[in-house]
This record gives C-alpha cells, structure tokens and sequence, in this order.
C-alpha cells in the first residue's frame, strides 16, 4: 500500500536537497517505521508532497537504488528492499584523558643518530628524485634495475661479495626480508636454529611462519657450529657483529658453517645489520662472500641513516631471487619508486660513503664514554663494533628490575634476559649508545649508573 512518506525538507540546511531526502528514507528504515516491501509514492506525488521538482524526488530514489534500499517492480512501483536494521552502535566511554607518555632518554640499542639538520647529500637525492617523473607502470618487483646495479656494486665492494645485479632483491629491510624468504622458501614444521640469545624479531618472523626452532647457544665468537643438528633446514646467523653479544664469528668457524650446509643442504641467512660499523679493524667479509649458493645475505639502512626508510637489500643465488621477485609481482609487495630512486642518488653521489665515515667517527668516541662509564659494574662485551655494547652483570643481579628503575628514572634500557629463550646465560643490560645526542648520553649514563649503584 502506498502512503506519504516521513520526509521534511530544509531548504536552509547545508546538503543538497535530493542528499536531504536519502538520509531521511534511510534513517526511517533502519529505525522501522519503514518495512520491507512498503510501496512508495511515485516521484512526481514525492516532488508534489513535498513541494520540490520532480528532478529532486528522481535523484533520491536513483542514489537509494544504486545502494540497494529501493527496487523497482515493473507494472508494481517502487518498493523498500528487506533491509534488516542495525542497532546503533554504542560509543566508547572514556573516564579521563591519558596523561601524555613522558620523554625518555634512550639507551635502546639498534637505532642510529638523526641529525636534526639534514645533511647537503640527502637534501641533493631527494632533489634528484623530485625532478623525475614517476614511472609510467609497476615498478620491477626486485627493484630499480638501476639500483640493483649500484647495490650490487656497493655490497661487492664494501662487503666483498661478488654478485650481478641479478643477485639483488631490494627490500624494505632487514625483517621484511627475512619474512619474504622465510614465507617463500621455507614449509611449515621446516627447522630452523637461531642464535640464543638473539634478535626477537627473526624468532618471531619464524614462530609466525610456524617453523621449528632451534636454539643456539653463542659464545664469545658467536654461534657454536657444533650445535647444530642435521636436520635443520635452515640458520639465522649475526656473524660479523653477534646480536646482542657482540661476537665476531672467525674464519675457521665459518668455514665450518659452510661446510655444514654444504653438506646437510640448508640455508644459512646472514643478518648484516650494522657491520659498516667496526672501531678496530676493517669491517670483516661477508659470510656470503664464500657461498652465495648456501647463504642469502641481508642487509639495510636502519643503523646508517634511518629505520624509517624502511630500505634494505637481499643477496642471494639468481634462483633465489627470481623465485622471491616472482611472489611480490603476484603480491605487490615491494618498496615503492621514491624511496629507491633516493637511494640511487644517495649512492651515485657518494652521499651513503659519506654518512657511514662521519657516524663511525661519532661512535668511537661515544663507545668510549659507555664503556668507561660502565666497566665498574659488571663486564663490557661486544665493544668493538656497532651502535651498542652489552654489559655483562653479576648472576644475582635482576636485570630486568634495573631496567624498570632505569625507565622510572627516565631512561629506556633494554635487560640482557628479553634476548634469552631457553640458553641459560649472566644477566646483563643491552646499551645503545647512537640515538641521543651526545649531551643526553652523558645524562643518560648518569641516571644509569647511579641505578646500578643502588641496585648492585
């Protein structure tokens, strides 16, 4: 049966008068006083109800048609469609603002200096970069083929590894890497080992990937080789600067782990993640500089010039990288054209040399200052390399405790056990020391310290 319709029009609200009369006939079918299957006026009785033009009335109902509130019957008229309606939704109550988080003062390891005055390199690539238009389609899911060829140069002559740009997969860094291998070349129940301790975020990129895990125990040289079982496929390995520990796996030990994979047929992945950064000889050569075959290589931009870059690399056999390059040209998940053509420029330019030479400077000398301020409370490792040491602390010593006091403090600190799993091992505080400036280091070694002093 058809009857007027609950409408009002308000010719000084601000919406369009046919918008106006949606809103209104959806409000009254969600609140019921609208039925499925009621037939509704015609649009010349709608216009002349309401005293607007017919062309009004014909708007309303094609916007309701087009969302599926109306439908047509042909001979019938028009009618309401079975709309079920919805409860409105409750809002949320909140009783009082949250205070705002307080600034601390880091000593969080794995994050790198950011000069508040942008360098002249990185103003030049970013200029570079504005001046091109972008690509006309889909980027190629490696990467930039020029990139890959400045990346290839670069990882050869920094890190030692002879490769082609046919070995390179641009990535959005370290993480990302390792989750697209782990996904794309790894089964679900596949073993894996992993330094223990060692970085959460590989163990958790493994857990989500449901592989295996082994944990390996390291020593002051790194991952133990005679740890692992045959029957691994796969190992997770910091070999130039172990993370957190700081060891650097030596010649001999490497050979023994690429032996070992030769034999057993695993993979073995090389985290790269700060080895630009040595303080008392030149960084060591690659793992995958002596089988690129058995290890795939990664690397990133976090610790020189930014995590938010969200920019790395992957070195890996050709197989590999065409088997990974094909996953992302299906999945679209690869870095987008500004960042790598930035990162060309920085490269062409020289301005990635440049940026590694000036933070070594500053970290040499910010190393020292940490491990002065701290060897008189425990043992000082992993100081001759990277953005952090690590600082060995008495075995009766609760060194998450010390980092809790060191956060009421103001101090965000991160204790030696969050990098534990099943290993046994001293408790200990893991030290970053290139985040703050130099002046809230100092501060912040003070207010650590006298932590200690009372905790110890």
């Amino acid at each position: 049966m058809e009857s007027s319709l609950p409408l009002v029009i308000d010719r000084t609200a601000g919406p369009a008068l046919h918008l106006q009369l949606a809103e209104q006939f959806r409000a009254a079918v969600l609140d019921g006083r609208l039925q499925a299957g009621h037939r509704l006026p015609s649009t010349r009785a709608l216009a002349k109800q309401l005293g607007v033009s017919r062309a009004v009335a014909q708007s309303a109902y094609d916007q309701l048609h087009a969302e599926g509130w109306l439908e047509g019957r042909t001979g019938a008229g028009t009618f309401v469609t079975d709309v079920t309606p919805l409860r409105p939704a409750q809002p949320r109550r909140t009783t009082s603002r949250p205070e705002p988080a307080r600034e601390l003062l880091t000593l969080r390891p794995g994050i790198p200096y950011i000069d508040p005055t942008p360098d002249p390199g990185w103003r030049r690539a970013w200029r570079e970069v504005s001046a091109q238009s972008p690509p006309g389609g889909y980027d190629d899911a490696a990467g930039l083929p020029a990139l890959r060829v400045a990346l290839a140069e670069h990882v050869g002559r920094v890190r030692g590894i002879a490769c082609g740009p046919e070995n390179i997969l641009v990535t959005n860094g370290t993480v990302h890497g390792l989750r697209l291998l782990l996904g794309v070349t790894r089964q679900l129940g596949d073993r894996i080992a992993i330094e223990d301790p060692g970085y959460p975020n590989a163990v958790v990129a493994a857990q989500d990937h449901r592989l295996e895990i082994l944990d390996v125990p390291v020593d002051r040289d790194g991952l133990q080789v005679s740890a692992l079982t045959e029957d691994l496929h796969a190992v997770y390995v910091t070999p130039s600067h172990q993370y957190p520990l700081g060891g650097r796996l030596p010649v001999a030990r490497r050979n023994e782990l690429i032996r070992w994979a030769r034999r057993t047929g695993a993979m073995l992945i090389e985290d790269d993640y700060d080895s630009e950064f040595r303080f008392d000889v030149a960084p060591l050569p690659a793992l995958a500089q002596l089988d690129l075959d058995r290890v795939v290589h990664l690397g990133t931009l976090s610790k020189t010039l930014s995590p938010a870059l969200r920019l790395g690399w992957l070195v890996a056999s050709e197989g590999t990288v065409d088997q990974l390059a094909t996953f992302r040209a299906n999945s679209g998940d690869w870095p987008g054209w500004p960042m790598q053509a930035a990162l060309l420029a920085m490269l062409r330019d020289g301005y990635l040399d440049h940026a590694v030479r000036k933070h070594r400077r500053r970290y040499a000398d910010r190393r020292i200052h940490a491990c002065a301020a701290l060897a008189p409370y425990g043992r000082v490792i992993g100081q001759d390399a990277g953005l952090h040491i690590t600082l060995l602390l008495p075995d009766h010593v609760d060194d998450r405790r010390i980092s809790a006091l060191a956060h009421e403090a103001g101090v965000a600190v991160a204790p030696l056990t969050d990098f534990r799993r099943s290993v046994p091992g001293p408790p200990g505080l893991v030290i970053g020391y290139a985040t703050p400036t130099a002046e809230d280091l100092h501060r912040a070694l003070a207010v650590l310290t006298k932590v200690l002093d009372t905790s110890i």
